[in-house]
């Protein structure tokens, strides 16, 4: 039988001040979990577990319009890859400063640090352009994605848990997150819960999921093909700006916002001029997946 322990060995938060009772999301003791001599990474596993679900997902409804059981397969064996490395890039170019001295670690993607901005825009690219080549509906897959995506962003979100990271403001709300003393971010060291913006953001993405699926059911047949991918843009980003103003993790600026911030706007709005001018007055056909089959 394989031995399987979870580390779940909890750090005391020390407090500020008195509480009227204890209640705060505790945090790990470390990032990795030991299946007998298998050490598996707690970031990564749930990174992986987001992709799965969005792949098994967006074939499901991919097969259910009559798509071809292997497009989705074909496509994340592409997609999948250049989505991390676009994550990447993006997290080392808008955060570059921390790096410096050590480029090395722009690799170490087990350590955190991936920009959702660059991994979906890198990925879809990717996606897009081998479905292109094999000449499928491109734009019928980007509507059978859109609610797989935020729903793999809501799992891999738990990674952050995981590496106690990317946590916002200070909070005593019962709901806080806990964080150790060697996680807390100079000038905190004397208070121990903070907002746990990871489970904000995976919570908004289950919503966002969720709220595709039904303006898709519902409304769908009013949009041109490929714009309830732009309705999960426009919803995600929406969200993202107000979580991405809670956090207090070093990041570069601009005007006093935080690049994100920037990002999150514009792209919000970008999203939302094409989820606007994709409206049609007349409803269209259903859609075949591929009319090559």
């Amino acid at each position: 039988m394989v031995n399987a322990v979870v580390s779940t060995q909890l750090v005391s938060p020390s407090f500020v001040g008195a509480r009227s009772f204890l209640a705060y999301i505790p945090s790990p003791s470390n990032g990795s979990i030991h299946l007998g001599p298998l050490r598996l990474n707690g970031y990564g596993m749930f990174i992986a577990m987001g992709m799965f679900v969005a792949v098994w997902l967006t074939d499901k409804r991919w097969r259910a319009v009559g798509g071809g059981p292997n497009d989705i397969g074909v496509i994340a064996t592409w997609a999948l890859p250049a989505g991390v490395i676009g994550a990447r890039m993006y997290h080392v170019a808008t955060d570059w400063k921390s790096f410096r001295g050590r480029w090395w670690e722009t690799l170490a993607i087990w350590q955190g640090g991936l920009g959702i901005w660059g991994g979906v825009a890198l990925g879809a690219l990717a996606g897009v352009w081998i479905g292109k080549r094999r000449g499928m509906n491109v734009l019928g897959i980007l509507d059978a994605a859109a609610p797989a995506v935020p729903f793999a962003q809501a799992i891999g979100r738990w990674g952050n848990w995981i590496n106690v990271e990317l946590f916002g403001r200070p909070t005593t709300l019962p709901w806080a997150l806990e964080v150790p003393l060697n996680k807390r971010p100079p000038g905190y060291e004397g208070i121990a819960t903070f907002h746990p913006t990871f489970l904000y953001e995976s919570l908004w993405n289950v919503i966002v999921a969720i709220m595709v699926i039904v303006v898709h059911k519902k409304f769908g047949h009013h949009f041109k093909a490929g714009r309830m991918f732009a309705v999960y843009i426009a919803a995600y980003t929406f969200g993202r700006f107000f979580i991405e103003r809670i956090r207090i993790d070093e990041a570069s600026r601009l005007w006093g916002l935080r690049i994100n911030e920037w990002t999150a706007a514009v792209i919000f709005v970008a999203a939302m001029i094409v989820v606007v001018t994709g409206r049609t007055k007349t409803p269209r056909p259903q859609r075949v997946a591929n009319p090559a089959q």
